[in-house]
């Protein structure tokens, strides 16, 4: 969006408020009207928007609905301005999502109108039941997924559900009370938010630019049928999806990763997306962007987090996603000027443990030899005990010769390798030797040379942060090296490894 022609502002302007650390409660009344902020669990809130307003009308049958609505001081009726829906988490509510994400800073900011209703029922969103698994032959396939008893089940999930025709009809309601730019409406939830933003994507994406949502991966009973065909409901739209790194208990991890990269598959059949995505890692941000024929899908882990969303979510969808695209009137999503230029990692290096090919800026590319790992041992002095000091990831020296652009030098059968530098540097590695040689001294490794499948192997994280000073970023069996501080995170470690072992596109599916 150009921000001058539209007279909108061009910073964020956030407000202080009064922290309220002994009030513990999930979503505080006391802070309705008011400055409170409250911080729990990386859910931090910002005080109450001055200009977010409460109304109430019966939008859906047998309910009186509740949302909230925030229109920016720069809205002109006289121009088109996009359109948010945002969606609370379970037993919250729309003013809860509003202080608890940045999207009413972005309307601000940039002209549009984001709206956050209440759940017609219970604060719960009336969503089918489904399983973890499509198979009933795979582990867990039988069982259900929990749903509280607060929450209202539908029998028809489209027709008898009260929260599908509150956001129709609300969807409608700010068309006709607002000047609103029909090719950009786009949704976002956060928890059961999310799980219902999929929902309505999938059976009303054709009213959608672009949907989002942090925290709930769809069940895979409702993306795919018996046969693990995807069910085709939705039109193709720009889909982010953020999934905090501790979004579960570490014992449900494995069926965690299984079902984002079902759900990530899911979209990029949809949108005809490929199968190696851009990789952008900036701090605890691990980002994944698949580039699709028909809707792009921006895939979001972030480190060290907890179940939620953090509060910069909204920004990020706003300005590397919603901000770009607009739906046409012949259905297709096109691009218009993004508010912010996407940077991938333009110097990047991804290896993981049995892998034969590397993951690098430049795409996917043969190692010569399987990456594997070795333990450094320490035997001596512990009454012949051995205790564990290290495990590493080794890799050829011809790999990383080729890799950083070094003339590679194998002497006694590849016993002994000399490396040397554009700058003509010599570097000096020999089989069992956990040193090198350089400019006439020793230099300590972490771990000593490896003599395996005819290639001397060395350390990888050594190799790149004491030689080139990287940054070295290391999850499960997942090495990342970039040339600026990255975390990787277990969910984008999990892509990284797919893909590296071919398996970015499980044997049960195609694109």
């Amino acid at each position: 969006m150009d921000r001058e022609k539209n007279g909108c502002n061009s910073a964020i302007m956030l407000r202080a408020g009064t922290p309220d650390d002994d009030n513990r409660d999930y979503l505080p009344e006391e802070l309705i009207g008011t400055d409170i902020v409250v911080n729990e669990s990386g859910n931090n809130s910002q005080p109450y928007p001055h200009n977010l307003k409460e109304y109430r009308a019966p939008l859906a049958e047998g309910c009186e609905n509740v949302w909230y609505e925030y229109v920016p001081d720069s809205y002109d009726p006289s121009r088109k301005c996009p359109l948010v829906i945002s969606l609370h988490g379970g037993i919250m509510t729309g003013w809860g999502q509003a202080v608890y994400t940045s999207w009413t800073l972005l309307a601000e900011r940039d002209g549009f109108i984001a709206v956050f209703p209440n759940a017609s029922v219970n604060r719960g969103w009336q969503m089918p039941r489904g399983k973890y698994e499509w198979d009933p032959s795979r582990p867990g396939g039988q069982e259900l997924a929990p749903v509280p008893e607060w929450v209202v089940v539908p029998e028809d999930p489209i027709d008898g559900n009260q929260d599908v025709q509150m956001l129709l009809n609300l969807i409608e309601l700010m068309k006709k009370k607002y000047h609103i730019d029909e090719g950009r409406i786009f949704m976002q939830g956060m928890s059961m938010g999310d799980a219902m933003t999929s929902f309505f994507a999938r059976n009303f994406g054709h009213i959608l630019a672009g949907a989002a949502g942090s925290g709930t991966a769809a069940y895979l009973s409702l993306l795919y049928d018996e046969h693990g065909q995807i069910i085709k409901s939705g039109a193709p739209l720009a889909v982010w999806q953020s999934r905090p790194e501790r979004n579960r208990p570490p014992e449900l991890m494995e069926r965690e990763l299984r079902v984002n990269q079902y759900n990530r598959l899911y979209w990029m059949k949809i949108n005809e997306c490929g199968p190696i995505p851009e990789i952008s890692i900036r701090g605890e941000n691990n980002i994944a962007v698949y580039r699709g024929k028909k809707a792009d899908l921006v895939y979001r882990d972030i480190k060290n987090r907890d179940h939620g969303q953090t509060f910069d979510d909204a920004a990020l969808i706003w300005d590397y996603l919603f901000s770009g695209i607009r739906r046409n009137e012949d259905g297709t999503i096109t691009h218009i000027r993004p508010a912010k230029e996407w940077k991938k990692d333009t110097f990047a290096l991804a290896l993981t443990e049995g892998g034969e090919k590397a993951w690098t800026a430049e795409g996917v590319e043969p190692v010569g030899s399987p990456v594997m790992k070795w333990t450094k041992i320490k035997y001596h002095g512990l009454n012949g005990a051995a205790k564990v000091r290290g495990e590493f990831l080794c890799v050829p020296l011809s790999f990383l010769a080729r890799f950083f652009g070094m003339d590679y030098i194998a002497e006694d059968g590849g016993l002994r390798v000399t490396l040397v530098s554009r700058e003509g540097e010599k570097i000096q590695f020999a089989r069992g030797c956990i040193g090198c040689a350089a400019e006439g001294t020793v230099r300590s490794m972490y771990c000593e040379a490896v003599y395996r499948n005819g290639e001397l192997y060395v350390s990888v994280e050594w190799f790149c942060r004491e030689l080139f000073d990287l940054h070295v970023s290391v999850c499960g069996s997942v090495v990342y090296v970039t040339d600026h501080n990255s975390e990787l995170s277990v969910f984008m470690a999990d892509l990284i490894r797919d893909i590296l072992l071919d398996r970015a596109v499980p044997d049960d599916q195609n694109l």
